[in-house]
């Protein structure tokens, strides 16, 4: 039998890049790897369109619309894009604002009020630093460009937030050196902080707060998951497994090549620290796929898209992908 031809976009991670240079094979698959270094624009022609038979998918786009009665695809427990997005979070000092709760009451700037790291630093903002989110007024906008973020096809809120669009002609890191907003959150950091002093991180120290959500909590923020289209896998449903083994040997093969310390394998002259590190906090394995091995991870992810009104209730999280092993 032939095997099924199956398109696949993603950013070109080192976790896929066997998949990217064919050293790993999806058994019964030929996978053609769509390269797009842009996630926004991925989702967007993934979710406008269904475009391709797989994608590095945004995950609390994915399950918003799967708990709205959206079926159009289905997921694995592969996260091809995971961060800490604390070092992501700029202020003006000038505003005053030094800790998450001085926001109570202020402008802040976000790319997309629903995209996943406004989700996970919101969720931070909560329960990690006691800020009461829904006094926050957002004003969505890209970061250093005076467009909106992307071209998203969005599930509608459960409930009105406070959100308005920056106007245009502006960045909102024109809109933070003006004082006329107090923070931005997002996936990167104004083009100011390179050349405004009073531009700054919130935490300095972002590295420590990271590293203490995750031994405490063990919450190592998800980003992206692998979205499957559901007339794709109803096919051809042995394509679950077989992606899913795939996903998980090419991570495999990056972390040994990246752990060969003879020559550096990436330009990081500590790596061999991290390495330790790596080996120390998680296990020997940063980067781990499957629902039960992430569970307090998705499970917190669930709350906080409750809690910003994305779905109306939450289900168990294994409920989210289909069964693999």
């Amino acid at each position: 039998m032939a095997n099924v031809k199956l398109t696949f976009a993603s950013g070109l991670y080192d976790r896929v890049l066997p998949l990217f240079t064919g050293d790993v094979k999806p058994e019964g698959i030929d996978l053609e790897f769509v390269r797009i270094d842009a996630p926004r624009e991925i989702f967007d022609r993934m979710a406008g369109k269904a475009e391709f038979d797989l994608a590095e998918f945004s995950s609390s786009e994915f399950i918003s619309r799967y708990q709205q009665g959206d079926r159009t695809f289905v997921a694995i427990p592969v996260f091809p894009s995971r961060v800490f997005r604390h070092g992501m979070i700029s202020i003006n000092r000038k505003s005053g604002v030094k800790v998450p709760k001085d926001l109570e009451g202020r402008r802040v700037g976000v790319p997309l009020y629903t995209m996943t790291a406004a989700i996970w630093v919101k969720g931070h903002f909560r329960h990690q630093f006691g800020c009461d989110i829904d006094k926050i007024k957002w004003v969505q906008g890209a970061i250093n460009e005076k467009g909106s973020h992307g071209e998203p096809t969005l599930m509608p809120l459960t409930r009105t937030v406070d959100i308005v669009n920056k106007p245009d002609g502006v960045t909102l890191g024109d809109m933070l050196e003006q004082g006329e907003i107090d923070a931005i959150i997002g996936t990167s950091l104004p083009n100011a902080i390179k050349t405004n002093p009073d531009i700054v991180r919130m935490f300095p120290n972002y590295k420590e707060i990271e590293k203490e959500l995750w031994v405490k909590d063990r919450i190592w923020p998800i980003m992206h998951l692998i979205a499957i289209k559901r007339e794709t896998y109803e096919k051809h449903p042995f394509i679950a497994q077989s992606l899913y083994d795939a996903f998980k040997e090419s991570k495999r093969q990056a972390l040994t090549v990246m752990k060969k310390l003879q020559s550096l394998r990436y330009m990081l002259p500590w790596l061999p620290a991290d390495i330790d590190e790596i080996e120390e906090l998680f296990g020997g394995d940063p980067w781990p796929y499957g629902v039960e091995e992430n569970r307090p991870t998705l499970e917190a992810m669930m709350q906080y898209l409750q809690e910003q009104y994305l779905i109306e209730k939450t289900v168990p999280v294994e409920d989210i992908f289909v069964d693999v092993k």
